[in-house]
Order: structure tokens, then sequence, then C-alpha cells
């Protein structure tokens, strides 16, 4: 059976042409800071300092890594970035799925003077200082909770998950359940949530970013050095240049001081980016579908 192909205008054409070559663009800003990084991190630290890296890695080095895994303060950072985004992940997800359940249920009362008051908080922010003085009367200052009490429920994030279940669980579901005797809780946790795969997916994703990235938080909140999170270290390293010689092994064996930033700056990028890159193929089945349902209007 022959297909009969609809042949584009000059005018097609010539927006394809256009639409093709401003994405290529774009494609490239983007990815060549990325390239850059990398391949900064394998060049030696006169070829970083010189200017000779622009693409590709120039006088291959590991000097950068090595340094990183001999920084003892980076493996204390890593450490507390993943107790950070695990812990945190867990809490924000659950109360964030909860909250959105909830308020997805036609029978709850009350429910749009509730959302009225979440939506405010996004509206109207208190600011920096009553914040920091709530944390401080609670007790949470320099503690592990003052890094995931305070943010533990995104409104926006919450508001996508409500109208994932107002648009994806029927109400005739929740009808034919209770007539079979389930109660609220035996349905969200045996019906809700098996359902609930693609907004659970983007929820861990976006909360899990957003706690690795953190930084200015425990700029804010933590004293101890013991429970910084690695972006800070990372902060302290890119934009004050902050790097303790006598953390390092074997410092003397190595390149010089000025050098030895420049490769620990490139290389702990990429060491800081390798777990949100890895967490990104495990949601990427439900992503789309979570982020695409979760936009429609409830």
């Amino acid at each position: 059976m022959e297909t009969t192909k609809i042949k584009d205008s000059f005018g097609d054409r010539i927006f394809t042409i256009i639409n093709y070559t401003l994405l290529s663009i774009v494609m490239v800003i983007i990815l060549y800071p990325l390239i850059y990084i990398v391949s900064a991190s394998f060049s030696s630290p006169g070829a970083v300092m010189s200017g000779k890296v622009w693409l590709w890695p120039v006088d291959f080095s590991l000097g950068g890594y090595k340094a990183v895994f001999e920084y003892k303060q980076i493996w204390t950072g890593f450490v507390n970035s993943l107790f950070y985004t695990g812990v945190g992940t867990l809490f924000n997800v659950f109360i964030t799925i909860m909250a959105a359940y909830s308020l997805s249920r036609k029978d709850f009362p009350f429910r749009n003077t509730f959302m009225m008051f979440f939506v405010f908080t996004m509206l109207f922010s208190a600011g920096l200082i009553p914040n920091f003085l709530v944390v401080r009367d609670l007790g949470l200052l320099d503690s592990r909770l003052a890094m995931i009490l305070p943010t533990a429920l995104s409104v926006w994030n919450m508001i996508i998950a409500r109208t994932f279940f107002q648009s994806s669980i029927p109400d005739e579901m929740l009808e034919a359940s209770q007539i079979d005797g389930c109660s609220d809780l035996s349905f969200f946790f045996k019906i809700v949530l098996p359902l609930s795969a693609p907004i659970i997916a983007v929820l861990t994703l976006f909360y899990a970013v957003g706690h690795w990235n953190q930084y200015f938080q425990a700029l804010i909140y933590l004293r101890s050095e013991s429970l910084y999170p690695l972006q800070l270290i990372l902060r302290d390293i890119l934009i004050q240049n902050e790097v303790d010689p006598t953390m390092l092994v074997d410092v003397e064996t190595m390149v010089a001081r000025d050098g030895l930033r420049e490769q620990l700056k490139y290389a702990l990028i990429v060491v800081a980016s390798v777990p949100v890159l890895a967490i990104y193929p495990f949601v990427q089945k439900h992503f789309v579908k979570g982020v695409m349902i979760g936009s429609l209007k409830g």
C-alpha cells in the first residue's frame, strides 16, 4: 500500500532549517561548558592555567581526581550530602504525597481553605531573618535536621502531585473500594501509591536534585565543618579558593598549590555531578508522564 507524502513548502523548509540551526547553537552553548569542565579535570594544571584546554584534555592527568579523593573534607561532605539527599528526599516525598492526596479528595473538609493557606505561602514569604529565628528557637541550628525540616514541603510540588491524583485516580475507584470495605489508609497504600509511580519519580528527582545542590541553607544554619555538605565545600574551593594543604596526603609530590586548586575545581565539579546524573536513568521511564499529567489543570 503506497503512502502519499506531503511535500513541505518553501517556507516550511526555511523554518525547519532555521529551527534546527538555532537548536544546534543552543545545544553547543549548553554542552561546551560541560565538555570543557570534563576535559579540564583530566588535563594537567599547567595546560589549564595557560589556557591550552579548549575541547579535549591536554597532557592527560588524573592528579585532580587523586587530590579529590585525598582531600578528607571532601569525603566528609560527600557522605553528608548523601545523608541529606537520601533522608531529606524520603521525608519530602512522603509529606508531599500525603498532603497532595488529602487535598485531592473531594470529601476532605475545608480543602479549599487549606489550599488557600498553602498557596499564600508561595506568594508571601517571611524572609530570611524570620526563618532563621524560627530554626534557632526550635533548637535546630548546627544540626542535620536544619537541612531537612525547614524544606519539608514544596507547595509547587504538592500542587503538581495534587493535580496528578485528581486526573489519574477516579472517584469511582474510591467508591468501589469503600463498598468492598476498604479503609482510607488501605486504599491509599494498596491502590493509590502503586498507581502513583510517575509522580513519585518526578518528586524524587526534584527533591533529590534540590538537596544535593543545597549550600545556602547549610551556610546559614550550620557551623560545624563536620556537617557541611559537599556543595558548601565546593563553594569554598571555587569562590574563596580555600584549600587546606594539610588535608592532603603527600602534597609535596603533587603539583604546585595554585595548580592543585585548578585541578580540584574541575575534578570536584565532575565528582559532585555524577550522583545526580546517575539518578535520572532510573526515573526517566516515568518522568515525562508524571510531569505532563501533573501539569494539567484539575
